[in-house]
């Protein structure tokens, strides 16, 4: 059966945003992409990209070239309306950290005015339990002659950086609507581009799914970190052991590293806490657990760099993984600024994947770092690090939070 197109806005043009735009354009709808950026939506009007992520150019530059994709700093009518913006979570004393959904809460109220009776609203961003509800209310709330005639949904993303364009589709899709109404026309729109399994269910319970799919990780993150602390303690190869439990057929533990980054585990484990603070105490524990190993590398740094006069440390990787440019949540950049702000002695940072111009102090060509470096630390395991000679290393204090330089 062939498939209607649709005019679709995107609100966001982000690491989710973009690429979904992108596939969706490239699928035959007609796709407005929306963001605050000027200089984003230039570029991307432009058929290129302002992030990096594999393919994502090529599929960008397609999409732009068929007159399928715009970008705009202000949105216009549709179809559809997709949200995908971010839902960091905001400082506060004690715990439990409350999400700022004020990036939702000001996309929703920009699409307000465009709308139509029977539109339909995709909330993408990973959110708090109760968020698709919200925007809802918001929208009924602002406009009460739409109640009844928009449909809302949430359809998290599930997609890993630097695989983004292949798990956009293959990944299974969780669709949840505040009605079955809601989750059939979402669901017809997914499967326009989308290999994998729809799976449909209702709102919270999506927007739950979600969270706990990055909470199971950092709970098993935070095992893996505190493994490394108590192995670092008795003496004992933490990666090996780790290695050698996993061979039990039931055992599936992680890798431990400097602490737990980017846009989703390190930030939706808290949307539950907040939720039910009384209730998850384990959540709660692990994200404290992650949370607290940056500052054990940096005094592990420190205690290395009190045995030289003027010690020169250098620091490989600040994004917050392997092989992207992506920094949200960085335990390697919180640790780099730390160790900055303690003046604990002349820092060399190198990433081969972010830019200058993304960070405000200079970035050290590989081979420099390594020649002048008393102390190494390697925060993130890019594929350029694991090709460091050993023997390069046979003068230096190395500290190596990724278990790649063994």
């Amino acid at each position: 059966m062939q498939r209607i197109s649709q005019k679709i806005v995107v609100m966001g043009l982000g690491y989710i945003g973009l690429p979904t735009a992108s596939m969706l354009a490239t699928k035959g709808h007609q796709v407005l992409g929306v963001d605050v950026n000027q200089k984003a939506v230039d570029t991307i009007n432009s058929g290129r990209i302002h992030i990096i992520e594999p393919d994502l150019d090529i599929l960008v530059r397609s999409a732009v070239n068929s007159g399928n994709l715009k970008a705009s700093t202000e949105p216009e009518e549709g179809d559809t309306f997709i949200i995908a913006v971010p839902t960091p979570f905001m400082e506060v004393d004690g715990n439990p950290k409350a999400p700022d959904l004020s990036y939702v809460k000001a996309a929703t109220r920009a699409i307000v005015p465009y709308l139509r009776p029977g539109n339909l609203v995709i909330l993408e961003s990973t959110s708090p339990v109760g968020t698709t509800e919200l925007i809802h209310r918001i929208i009924v709330q602002t406009r009460p002659e739409l109640d009844g005639q928009i449909h809302a949904a949430h359809c998290p993303e599930r997609v890993l950086p630097g695989h983004i364009l292949r798990e956009l589709v293959d990944n299974d899709r969780i669709i949840g609507g505040l009605n079955k109404a809601a989750s059939a026309k979402a669901s017809e729109l997914y499967k326009s581009f989308c290999n994998g399994a729809i799976l449909l269910t209702d709102s919270k319970t999506a927007e739950l799914s979600k969270l706990v799919e990055n909470s199971f990780r950092d709970v098993n993150i935070a095992f893996a970190n505190e493994l490394s602390v108590i192995c670092d303690h008795l003496d004992i190869n933490v990666w090996e052991t780790i290695s050698l439990a996993n061979r039990h057929p039931r055992v599936n533990i992680l890798q431990p590293g400097p602490g737990v980054g980017g846009h989703c585990i390190a930030v939706d484990p808290w949307f539950i806490v907040s939720s039910a603070p009384d209730q998850a105490r384990l959540i709660r524990t692990a994200r404290q657990v992650n949370d607290a190993k940056p500052h054990w590398v940096i005094d592990k740094v420190k205690a290395k760099a009190a045995r030289f006069k003027e010690p020169v440390i250098g620091c490989l990787g600040i994004t917050f993984k392997a092989n992207i440019d992506d920094m949200r949540e960085s335990p390697a950049l919180d640790i780099v600024r730390e160790l900055q702000r303690d003046q604990v002695g002349k820092l060399l940072v190198c990433d081969p994947n972010v830019s200058i111009d993304k960070v405000d102090f200079p970035l050290t060509p590989l081979k420099q770092l390594l020649k002048e470096a008393d102390i190494l630390l390697l925060l993130v395991d890019h594929a350029e690090f694991k090709d460091i000679a050993l023997d390069t290393l046979r003068d230096k204090v190395v500290i190596d939070t990724r278990g790649v330089l063994r």
